[in-house]
């Protein structure tokens, strides 16, 4: 199995973080974090006195992410970082500087065997008439063109399976704190000429906020009969303490019998799907889903 991960170099931070009261946390974080750069930003903003909004509400994983810290932002005093990290007014916080969060995205290839993924591909050409065209959870049209099967036992089972050998290390990779997923959610999807899914994320509803991860499994017949269907996953970018997508983008081609995971909170798009023969047999198929976490272990990155 070989792990195609992208993402920027981080080191590991030691973060103590001073409260009022006297009260003080010690977390470890990636350099590149997005936690770390707000709570620099927040305390950085006060000092400097930048007017941008510094009320905000920190919730922190602790005790290797056992736990949750909240608290507002009046409440931070100070950090400490080991190694030092320095923040300079006219580079980091200058209101024109606007700061991009790279997203982060891990595709590993060869993900099940020749021989489950050959069934696989059997499974849905063969389970045609149960798939159904597919819809959001705002009900919008023209939003979202493909077709799905919510039931599909055996091989949702395989895909957990094999999701939940490699977690840990995605979760390390992604550089978001370790999390207990209490629920893997799959569908299988089939994506034929013309098909497509316009830029949304897949946590951003109350049905749905507990959706830590995203993955997309795709398979399709030999020799490929399509073209198009790239997944964007866009970078993001901060205002008014939500994040929204920035202009920039990772483009990820579907390699057959790979699987991209990464945070569901990202803004990502599937361009459109040119498939000359029609032929449902021709599709780019997936089996793409959501891992969620444990309600009360709430990971940063939300």
């Amino acid at each position: 199995m070989q792990s195609n991960s992208q993402q920027p170099d981080a080191k590991e931070i030691k973060v103590q973080i001073l409260l009022a009261g006297g009260h003080q946390h010690t977390v470890y974080l990636k350099s590149n974090a997005p936690l770390l750069h707000s709570l620099l930003t927040n305390i950085a903003a006060r000092a400097y006195k930048q007017d941008i909004d510094c009320n905000y509400l920190f919730q922190v994983p602790v005790n290797e992410g056992h736990s949750i810290l909240c608290f507002p932002s009046e409440n931070l005093i100070g950090i400490i970082t080991e190694p030092p990290i320095f923040v300079e007014e006219e580079v980091e916080l200058r209101p024109e500087a606007e700061e991009i969060l790279p997203s982060i995205c891990i595709q590993i290839d060869n993900f099940l065997t020749s021989n489950e993924h050959l069934n696989l591909i059997e499974y849905a050409i063969n389970t045609e008439y149960n798939f159904v065209p597919t819809s959001t959870s705002t009900n919008e049209t023209n939003y979202r063109s493909s077709k799905v099967l919510y039931s599909f036992t055996e091989f949702s089972e395989l895909i957990a399976t094999r999701i939940q050998d490699v977690l840990p290390d995605v979760i390390n990779k992604l550089n978001i704190p370790l999390f207990f997923p209490s629920q893997i959610e799959a569908q299988m999807t089939a994506h034929n000429d013309g098909n497509y899914y316009r830029i949304h994320n897949d946590n951003g509803s109350p049905d749905t906020h507990s959706r830590e991860l995203t993955f997309v499994y795709y398979f399709y017949r030999e020799p490929k009969a399509f073209s198009g269907g790239e997944l964007l996953i866009y970078d993001s970018k901060i205002e008014n303490n939500f994040y929204v997508n920035a202009e920039t983008f990772k483009t990820v081609e579907p390699r057959n019998n790979s699987i991209v995971f990464f945070l569901s909170r990202y803004l990502h798009e599937v361009k459109p799907v040119l498939c000359s023969s029609q032929a449902f047999a021709d599709s780019r198929f997936t089996i793409n889903g959501w891992i969620h976490r444990t309600a009360n272990l709430a990971a940063s990155s939300d």
